[in-house]
């Protein structure tokens, strides 16, 4: 499936091999998966020439520090070798949950505004986005759920907003080509509605991300005991509110950026 999407032009695929939840089942099962998980990621690893000569990038959405130290430090290994990558991209969410990358990215904000690098009032739904383990792909445009049933379980929940969400019967290891024609074709009856809803949203957000600033001006120019009526010099204020505030996100986003860079090579380097 994923080479039927990279051959039609689709660049990324993200897949949910499998759940915090699947690490709750009997032992055995658990085992069955880690075992299952550690050839696969170890036969993908093999083929990093491969890899390299179609230039894939491969990411691994998830809490992975739950899973064996072997698996972790072949998926650091995955992650660090084909980063530079970037004609297609392969994400394997794995020890993952929604609700579990929507907490880690509020942890990872707090941790901004602790060591100084973030205020509280720069804190936005655009820099969660841009907390969690998906940060460096696009949300989805077709998010599809097979087996017949009609629920998500816990996938994608914030990126899938404004996704054509296609719900199929087949069982996976059946899915055809055929299949994924009907997803596509899905996607593109509904392309205008979700591009409109999706305008919308991001107007939304910007008119708030104004409004904020406006209010963190005014309470500024209040803790100083000034009023401000000159619309020009707002205006000014504003813009350096909002050019201050992009100035701290960039040094966080680059902060956090290499704290995950460096918890990858300390795995690959870590003792069994």
């Amino acid at each position: 499936v994923v080479q039927w999407c990279f051959s039609l032009g689709i660049p990324e695929v993200t897949v949910y091999a499998f759940s915090i939840e699947n690490l709750k089942r009997p032992k055995e099962e658990v085992d069955g998966l880690m075992e299952l998980a550690r050839q696969k990621l170890t036969r993908l690893l093999e083929e990093k020439e491969g890899l390299k000569k179609t230039d894939v990038c491969v990411r691994i959405p998830g809490s992975i520090s739950l899973l064996p130290l072997d698996i972790q430090k072949i998926m650091a290994k995955l992650e660090l070798t084909t980063k530079h990558h970037n004609s297609y991209f392969l994400n394997i969410c794995v020890a993952y949950t929604a609700r579990d990358e929507i907490s880690h990215a509020v942890q990872e904000v707090a941790w901004g505004v602790e060591k100084g690098l973030l205020q509280p009032s720069d804190v936005s739904e655009l820099l969660l986005d841009k907390c969690l383990y998906t940060y460096k792909s696009p949300h989805p445009d077709i998010l599809i759920r097979t087996s017949g049933e009609v629920r998500l379980s816990d996938f994608l929940l914030w990126q899938t907003s404004h996704a054509s969400l296609m719900f199929q019967s087949v069982l996976w290891p059946e899915y055809s080509l055929w299949n994924l024609f009907r997803a596509i074709l899905r996607f593109q009856v509904n392309y205008s509605a979700l591009q409109e809803a999706m305008d919308v949203y991001k107007g939304e957000r910007k008119w708030q991300q104004f409004e904020n600033d406006k209010a963190h001006v005014a309470e500024k120019l209040k803790q100083e005991g000034s009023s401000l009526r000159d619309p020009q010099t707002w205006q000014m204020l504003l813009q350096e509110c909002g050019a201050k505030r992009e100035e701290r996100i960039q040094d966080f986003l680059e902060a956090l950026e290499h704290k995950r860079v460096d918890f990858l090579e300390k795995l690959v380097t870590a003792s069994a």
